[in-house]
């Protein structure tokens, strides 16, 4: 079976336009989560994480093709602009590509005289690029961005492509924010994940794309160490349409199937990027299936303190910074968490600190029970 090797990466976020600026800010444990008083989003202010319109207007304005873009396609091209600047022997054109997104142009809603389905965020790429085919669009809740990472993973392992092109995204928007308002989800704070005193999710935006390929010699960060993904699954627990299974089962169920695949035992997982969005049955799911897998004494971490969650481009994000902890040797410290909340114990990374890992277990869940797991392995070239 080929292996599939995670060549190069951007992000577009509130802690930065490039992975090296995100990658900064985490070490020095910096939020994005801020009080946002926006009446065209909320009536009343919230904390999220948003990024600057004026630093998103300005990476814009040096882009040489002007048309009448949206806010999340200029996040997506501008994050595609970055990984082909930094990669000379990136051809678009010889790629497989997938968009990850929930809502895609969601905000369009508000304009009656524009219908923006998902489908025209792969047109747009597609014309902005050149391509001479239309993007897939993966839009299967908040697992979409680490499932689009699998899909291309297995279309590589196929034979169809030799790389693939994975991007992701979502914003801030009114229809998510009042969906989640409705829930009664969001919580008045900014988010703490696996914490006794979390009281909900923080919703952000960003973007991000992936190259992913076939061949492990095109470009390597350390010398000789490359990042594969040695194993994926996904698995629905069929619970509730908004809930997670009580038991853990599907996420449960996903990780053994990607330890599996990666010929790996629990073991041998050094760290986990969980998913770990903050409210009280996510997070208690997680805790639960990680002692079924047992892995309860496997550092985790989740990015949500920092980043809010940022639905089709969270588990891409935190994938792209997960193999970054791989080549750096280092764990960032799970932002906003004070005292374990969870019933099962789990091993909540609380500093950053530096530590020789090689492997890591990146999960995803989402609303209609799905669930996604990634290994992610470090390997000599």
């Amino acid at each position: 079976m080929r292996k599939v090797y995670m060549i190069s990466d951007a992000i577009i976020s509130p802690l930065g336009f490039s992975t090296e600026e995100n990658i900064q800010n985490l070490r020095l444990e910096t939020t994005g989560i801020k009080e946002i008083n926006d009446a065209r989003l909320w009536s009343e202010p919230f904390y999220g994480a948003q990024i600057h319109t004026e630093k998103l207007e300005e990476a814009w304005s040096v882009v040489p093709i002007k048309q009448s873009y949206t806010r999340l396609e200029k996040m997506m091209i501008l994050s595609v602009i970055k990984l082909i600047e930094e990669n000379p022997y990136l051809n678009m054109m010889k790629c497989g590509i997938i968009i990850s997104t929930t809502k895609g142009n969601i905000d369009a809603l508000k304009d009656q005289n524009r219908k923006e389905y998902l489908d025209s965020i792969a047109k747009t790429i597609q014309h902005h690029f050149s391509l001479k085919t239309k993007p897939i669009i993966l839009s299967n809740a908040c697992i979409s961005g680490g499932l689009a990472l699998a899909v291309g993973k297995r279309m590589i392992q196929s034979g169809e492509v030799d790389d693939m092109v994975v991007i992701g995204g979502d914003i801030l928007s009114e229809f998510t924010l009042s969906g989640f308002f409705s829930f009664q989800a969001i919580s008045k704070v900014p988010c703490k994940p696996f914490c006794k005193n979390r009281t909900g999710i923080s919703l952000g935006e960003a973007a991000a794309a992936v190259w992913i390929s076939s061949r492990s010699t095109i470009n390597t960060a350390n010398g000789k160490e490359a990042i594969i993904i040695s194993g994926d699954a996904s698995a629905n627990d069929a619970n509730h349409i908004s809930g997670p299974s009580r038991t853990g089962e599907g996420l449960y169920i996903s990780i053994q199937r990607a330890l599996k695949e990666a010929g790996c035992k629990s073991k041998q997982i050094d760290h986990i990027n969980a998913h770990g969005t903050a409210t009280m049955f996510n997070d208690e799911m997680e805790a639960i299936a990680f002692n079924r897998a047992e892995l309860q004494h496997t550092p985790v971490t989740s990015l949500k303190g920092y980043y809010g969650h940022t639905l089709g481009a969270s588990a891409l994000i935190e994938s792209i910074i997960a193999k970054h902890c791989l080549l750096n040797n280092e764990l960032f410290a799970s932002y906003g968490f004070e005292e374990l909340g969870v019933s099962p114990s789990i091993d909540i990374v609380r500093v950053h600190r530096k530590q020789e890992i090689r492997t890591i277990l990146k999960t995803a869940s989402g609303f209609g029970g799905c669930n996604v797991a990634l290994v992610l392995e470090k390997v000599t070239i």
